[in-house]
């Protein structure tokens, strides 16, 4: 069964989403609410951890098949779990279900907010060569 993903942080960039997928799956800008995204100490990734006032702006990509979900599993690793939220789709108003990753180790979390911007401007380029494309077809 396909499933809906809400992404928020280094997925959002195509260059990484096309990294670690092998689908090809319809997007668009989309909201959650009810959670905060974090950066990390350390790292360039974000997280999110909720329940947290305000929200996490983001993509959905819709029907993702479960081969693209094992493979998105493994990317994000042990310090994630994929659950399922209610995520807004700004353009149409729609509200629809879909699974993101909680990110668990919370006392990693920085202080403050994650920022998109400077993680493509100073990181995104080595990220890429650090996550590059699976080998498994």
């Amino acid at each position: 069964m396909a499933t809906h993903l809400f992404v928020y942080g280094s997925l959002a960039f195509a260059d990484v989403w096309n990294n670690v997928v092998r689908g090809r799956y319809r997007s668009e800008p989309a909201h959650l609410d009810g959670y905060r995204r974090f950066a990390i100490r350390g790292e360039t990734y974000p997280g999110i951890v909720g329940p947290a006032a305000g929200g996490v702006p983001g993509r959905v990509y819709r029907d993702v098949d479960h081969d693209d979900l094992e493979r998105l599993d493994r990317f994000e690793g042990d310090d994630y779990r994929r659950i399922e939220v209610t995520i807004t789709v700004p353009d149409s108003g729609e509200r629809l279900s879909a699974c993101t990753y909680l990110y668990l180790p919370a006392d990693r979390c920085a202080a403050h907010d994650w920022d998109a911007a400077a993680f493509e401007r100073d990181a995104l380029a080595e990220f890429l060569q650090r996550y590059p494309p699976p080998r498994d077809g």
